[in-house]
């Protein structure tokens, strides 16, 4: 037998209508805010995310699904947002009317090590704002996180926000911050080593616990925001008390990839153990230059749908179980099979899910089948049918049935 690579997962029929349902109310919120969707390939040239994430990050250097086909160098997406930048650049939708907003669910890859909720193929649900550099732009991503948690009926998230400054003033920093880690250097991890001399503050993202306790009382990015960053995050913070939105300063978030500025913003729950990232994101104001593009500002966040939904498991959020099947018919004969196949038709074209018995079951079989898939009615034709001119329509919910004439069967499964 050949089973499933380690860190991935089969989403079963009897769980997907939980992601069915968790998509279209995504799908419903980013129509609210009038975002419209993208879809980029799951593979890409490798120097997209060396140059978009940053090589020295751990997703780079560590974690990407890369590989080399007719001398080149692709890579599986680890992330969606670098992607997009490379199409809104690609097919120059920058030309449009902007700001852009652009949603997208897709397959990510990253090879890390196993934590619940965290698979190497998971699927991410992101969102991106091209071409404002107003505060409102932040507001209003954070608002459709926020806006999905509550309507999925999540309890006890928080929302932390920080900022991490621009160019600017985050050079005068960075050499704060690295005065203050010197002395400290042969204590940091071989990854901490590599984050000292490519970003620094990525220490705060550590996991380690000497790291940790390093960083405590290190000097912090707030300390030493230029004036228009100032200004940028007060602004922010009073639109987000204008859509009552509740928020927490978190001086130590940082996010995990290079391309940030300013607004960095994630949703904490505790619901899968230990404190844990449902959503992160922030402002990303120079990665479309960056990669090849004109200087256009950007915005956005990602969230692990996995994480998500064992959250909303661990409260007991409900799905919506859409009834996958409103009508078995059971057919006894070759005459009563040629009439199940029009009928099946008839009523598929009519707007009803409609299934029959393929491997020529007998009658009572095929209705203990009927059963099991839950289907709301049968219709049974043999014979005895076929020679009245009726159907015979049986409620599986409480095993009644009557004779139907066939032209006022919808009639009586519209009930």
């Amino acid at each position: 037998m050949i089973s499933i690579p380690k860190g991935t997962k089969d989403i079963l029929p009897k769980e997907v209508y939980k992601w069915q349902a968790l998509e279209e109310l995504i799908r419903e919120i980013c129509g609210n805010y009038g975002f419209s969707e993208i879809r980029t390939p799951i593979f890409e040239h490798s120097e997209l995310f060396e140059r978009g994430i940053g090589d020295g990050s751990d997703i780079v250097q560590k974690e990407m699904y890369s590989f080399e086909i007719a001398g080149r160098r692709l890579s599986l997406k680890p992330e969606g947002t670098a992607g997009v930048v490379r199409s809104f650049i690609e097919n120059k939708l920058y030309a449009d009317p902007l700001p852009a907003k652009y949603y997208y669910i897709t397959p990510c890859f990253r090879y890390e090590r196993m934590q619940k909720g965290r698979q190497r193929q998971f699927y991410q649900f992101g969102v991106e704002i091209f071409g404002s550099e107003d505060m409102l732009a932040d507001a209003e991503v954070i608002a459709i996180g926020y806006d999905l948690l509550t309507r999925l009926g999540l309890k006890g998230f928080k929302l932390h926000i920080n900022s991490i400054g621009c160019p600017k003033c985050r050079e005068v920093y960075r050499k704060k911050l690295m005065d203050y880690l010197r002395p400290h250097y042969d204590q940091l991890s071989e990854a901490g080593k590599l984050r000292f001399e490519t970003n620094p503050m990525r220490i705060f993202d550590s996991k380690d616990p000497a790291e940790k306790a390093i960083v405590k009382d290190a000097p912090r990015m707030t300390e030493y925001l230029c004036e228009e960053c100032t200004i940028s995050f007060s602004d922010l913070q009073a639109k987000l008390a204008a859509l009552e939105i509740p928020f927490e300063l978190d001086r130590d978030i940082v996010r995990g990839l290079d391309y940030y500025t300013k607004t960095a913003f994630e949703f904490i729950s505790k619901d899968l153990g230990a404190q844990s990232t449902v959503c992160g994101g922030g402002r990303y104001d120079h990665l479309i230059e960056q990669l090849g593009g004109p200087d256009i500002p950007g915005v956005g966040f990602g969230l692990g749908m996995e994480r998500l939904l064992l959250i909303a498991e661990a409260q007991g959020v409900n799905f919506p179980d859409k009834h996958s099947v409103d009508v078995f018919i059971a057919a006894i004969g070759e005459e009563a099979e040629s009439e199940a196949l029009k009928l099946g038709k008839r009523l598929r074209k009519a707007g009803f899910s409609v299934t029959t018995d393929c491997i020529r079951r007998g009658l009572k079989a095929q209705l203990r089948h009927a059963d099991r898939i839950d289907a709301s009615y049968s219709v049974l034709i043999g014979q005895d049918e076929i020679d009245k001119g009726v159907f015979t329509l049986r409620d599986m919910s409480n095993s009644t049935q009557i004779e139907v004439a066939p032209e006022d069967l919808e009639l009586y499964l519209k009930r």
